[in-house]
């Protein structure tokens, strides 16, 4: 058997800091916030809480902007509150991962502050500077994935930097050796004080083509829909050999500290994915699979897409689930108020570390923004693509009346109007509620050693239903879902033994219901 460990048995909650809770009522979440709900997490099951940046930073990309690695903003509270927050989770049993922003900083930072000042200056190097191509323009074609050029121009000193995000956000340099111990450094001062790892923000974009080639045309690219850097395909600005190197010295920081992970944010191919458990599985403790995000909702899709991760990989490796996070639309918007039961028994009945996104629990839409609203650049910088943020960064509802409970003051961002339903305290007293059925999932999954760590099986899939079971030595469960707004018939003989869990009260036998999910024991 397996040795235990946390973040391989447990369930990661995501954080968005802004918009979770608001303790001092200036409208924006923070970490006071935050600590004060640490109680509802531990109580709805899950084992850590992933927080996204909360270092000082000017909040171009909020927060993706880091001025400061080793610091907290005041927006967010201060470094003692952020201690007593990791001393009150530890009590009550739960994880502490931060983000770490490696790829870039904010152009505040001191580092880029000097490195701009002279091309003679100690720190030039730190980030990637290149004289202008021979007609003045940029060094070559590559671009931001936030729109136009990924190259800006400093008159000060003649050249261009790279920024592969936003222009406020230069990248640094990881060829260059005491960058990235200064790097390390800052990942050593959060481990030290308790924090339980990292989720790594595009680590699969470190390292650049030292050649500095143009990117392909892509082929695929759609005019008017597709952002602006799809035009080209990042083949030498994502995914290079090199960023396993990274990777791995990233895990030896993190495995000088016991019982640490490291999460790697990866937005590439099945086959690329698990290239990032690195030789000996030395790289990321989890590198993401997002792929369930992009997924058709659909059985056989999902079934295939299942088989193919398990025999992808490696030896050894961990699989992992998202449905969902701060950067994608959420999961009731994509599949539906119905399927997101649906989907809630999937997550967190695969093998591997599901992650959950703050209020996918209680059913969380985006929220429409309209334009005069919008706080999110990438959607300012490529309006009406659909390419936005902000709709699925609102709020948590913590009570139905105005605020929902997150603020006293006025929000960052619209709540939404359908408070009323969508939120914790009215889905706590509900025993049918969405939230009423994450709780119960998670806690079949704490208690089961085959639902939190056996092995996966797929047993039956038809266009409307997939059957899967999961076993660890005497314990089996088998799992039934009708991804379809239909009754479906079951794609296998119905077990023998009782109906643990359906989406639907009443149901457990014969045919599924429309958008019917059960689970079996034995």
């Amino acid at each position: 058997m397996k040795e235990r460990l946390w973040w391989r048995d447990g369930v990661v909650y995501q954080v968005y800091p802004r918009s979770f809770a608001d303790a001092n009522g200036d409208g924006i979440g923070d970490l006071e916030g935050i600590r004060g709900k640490l109680e509802y997490l531990a109580s709805l099951g899950v084992d850590a809480l992933w927080i996204s940046p909360i270092y000082p930073s000017p909040m171009a990309d909020f927060g993706y902007d880091v001025s400061d690695y080793r610091g907290i903003d005041p927006l967010f509270g201060d470094i003692d509150v952020l201690d007593a927050l990791l001393a009150d989770a530890h009590a009550l049993g739960l994880k502490v991962i931060l983000d770490f922003v490696p790829n870039h900083s904010s152009d505040e930072h001191p580092w880029f502050r000097e490195s701009r000042r002279s091309r003679d200056s100690a720190f030039r190097d730190w980030y990637i500077w290149r004289d202008p191509s021979p007609d003045g323009g940029p060094p070559n074609n590559w671009l931001s994935n936030f729109g136009g050029s990924a190259w800006a121009f400093d008159a000060r000193t003649g050249q261009y930097y790279l920024h592969l995000f936003l222009d406020k956000q230069p990248d640094l340099n990881w060829r260059h050796p005491v960058l990235r111990e200064a790097m390390y450094d800052a990942m050593r001062f959060w481990l030290r004080r308790g924090v339980d790892g990292f989720r790594v923000d595009v680590v699969y974009h470190v390292m650049k083509d030292a050649e500095f080639r143009d990117n392909p045309p892509n082929p695929d690219y759609r005019e008017g829909i597709d952002s602006e850097a799809h035009r080209l395909l990042p083949l030498h600005t994502a995914d290079l050999p090199e960023a396993q190197g990274v990777v791995a010295a990233m895990r030896s920081v993190v495995d000088e500290f016991p019982e640490r992970v490291l999460i790697g944010e990866l937005y590439l191919p099945l086959e690329r994915i698990v290239a990032y458990y690195g030789e000996g599985l030395a790289g990321a403790n989890l590198p993401f699979n997002f792929l369930l995000i992009g997924a058709p909702w659909e059985a056989r899709f999902v079934a295939d897409l299942v088989e193919r991760y398990e025999a992808a990989l490696p030896e050894g490796g961990w699989p992992n689930w998202v449905l969902g996070n701060h950067d994608k639309p959420r999961i009731a918007s994509r599949v539906g108020d119905a399927q997101a039961r649906v989907a809630a028994v999937l997550l967190l009945t695969l093998r591997g570390t599901p992650t959950m996104y703050y209020g996918d629990e209680i059913g969380m839409h985006d929220v429409p923004i309209p334009f005069e609203e919008v706080r999110d650049p990438f959607e300012r910088n490529e309006p009406g693509k659909g390419l936005g943020r902000d709709p699925q960064r609102t709020p948590m509802r913590w009570f139905p009346r105005e605020g929902a409970g997150f603020t006293r003051g006025v929000p960052w961002l619209r709540i939404g109007d359908d408070v009323a339903s969508r939120n914790v305290a009215t889905q706590s007293d509900d025993p049918s509620s969405l939230l009423s059925l994450y709780r119960m999932l998670l806690r079949m999954r704490r208690g089961s050693p085959a639902l939190s760590r056996g092995a996966i099986r797929v047993l039956g899939v038809s266009d409307a239903v997939l059957a899967f079971e999961r076993t660890d030595g005497d314990e089996r469960f088998v799992v039934m879902l009708n991804f379809t707004g239909e009754p479906a018939a079951l794609p296998m003989t119905e077990p023998a033994d009782a109906c643990v869990l359906s989406t639907h009260p009443g149901a457990g036998s014969g045919d599924l219901r429309a958008d019917e999910a059960r689970i079996y024991r034995g």
